[in-house]
């Protein structure tokens, strides 16, 4: 049970990064009409995180691929073995520039905000994944209690009726490309922990608890941001468009609420690549991890908003094919040892 909630926490770390945590990710994917959109996403995550987990367990794997061999086959694995790759060092760096983002709100320089990230990774880069889960269990419930209380103050004060108008449900196939986006990342980063699982029960509860956690919260983000939705052009950021006009000391909170958010998932991204390409090279984990953050630096000065309105629908396109693959896994799987 300890061991799944550890899990959890990294799933959660995964997913709630910059574009995630600030909103910009879901505005680009739902909006109105969504209910139904983001329930079918907390299924579809759910059952995709049981088989990755599943598979990464029964493998023992110390990173993804092996985990993508068995779920698409050798020769499309080598396509999405570089497609994933680079998802995770993009990721990297759009994590980097929210950072910069974020300290602008409050007038430091965008390099500021870049280089206090830069630093604070590198000092867990050489601890690896202990590091990270350990960052984890002190960052994420802060993130997740103070993101949900937020959205459900915001909710109750404003006077919105998140269950007002469930017959229009236009916009569920939206679910299906917001699901592939982020299931590359999933693979990517539980494909790296297959021999720190120990049984079973931690697989079920890795995966129910993160996507209930991940659904309620999806849902309260994207009933908020559908309220300001005429104020949404103003704000890069798309959470501050809900925190205008709050103190400034909960503003304050909840920006420092998505750095961490920010942070950990940069920190998810760069464990998961290195892990990964360790296996091309002898240089050792941590001076690895130096050279991919050393080289992400020169991508992040695109614009947080420009970087994850272009990249991530791309990615979420591509990755379709990953999605229904592991969807039917357990079927072609019986299939297969039922022939055997």
């Amino acid at each position: 049970m300890k061991n799944g909630l550890r899990w959890i926490g990294l799933i959660i770390a995964t997913m709630i990064g910059a574009g995630y945590a600030s909103g910009r990710e879901i505005w680009q994917f739902f909006g109105y009409e969504s209910g139904l959109a983001i329930l079918i996403f907390a299924v579809l995550f759910g059952v995709s995180c049981y088989v990755i987990l599943s598979v990464s367990f029964q493998l023992k794997s110390e990173h993804y691929l092996p985990v993508l061999q068995s779920l698409i086959g050798k020769r499309l694995a080598r396509f999405y073995d570089w497609l994933i790759l680079t998802y995770l060092f993009t990721t990297l760096f759009v994590m980097i520039s929210g950072s910069g983002a974020t300290f602008t709100i409050f007038n430091f320089s965008y390099l500021t905000g870049i280089m206090i990230i830069f630093i604070l990774i590198g000092l867990v880069i050489p601890r690896g994944i202990d590091g990270i889960l350990s960052v984890n269990r002190f960052l994420l419930p802060l993130l997740i209690v103070g993101l949900g209380l937020i959205l459900i103050l915001f909710i109750y004060q404003e006077h919105i009726h998140p269950f007002h108008d469930l017959k229009k449900q236009g916009n569920w196939s939206s679910s299906i490309p917001f699901t592939s986006l982020n299931v590359a990342a999933i693979i990517a980063v539980i494909g790296a922990i297959g021999k720190e699982i120990k049984s079973r029960t931690e697989i079920i509860v890795a995966s129910i608890g993160s996507a209930v956690i991940l659904g309620i919260i999806s849902f309260l983000y994207n009933t908020s941001l559908t309220h300001v939705a005429d104020q949404l052009l103003i704000f890069e950021i798309p959470l501050f468009a809900i925190l205008n006009g709050y103190p400034f000391q909960l503003f304050l909170i909840m920006a420092l609420l998505l750095w961490f958010a920010i942070y950990t998932t940069a920190l998810t991204s760069l464990f998961a690549l290195t892990s990964r390409l360790k296996e091309y090279t002898d240089i050792g984990g941590g001076k690895l991890g130096f050279i991919a953050l050393l080289s992400a630096l020169p991508f992040t000065f695109f614009g947080f908003s420009k970087l994850i309105a272009y990249l991530y629908p791309l990615y979420g396109l591509l990755n379709l094919y990953i999605l229904f693959a592991i969807l039917i896994f357990p079927l072609t799987k019986r299939a297969h040892n039922a022939k055997v």
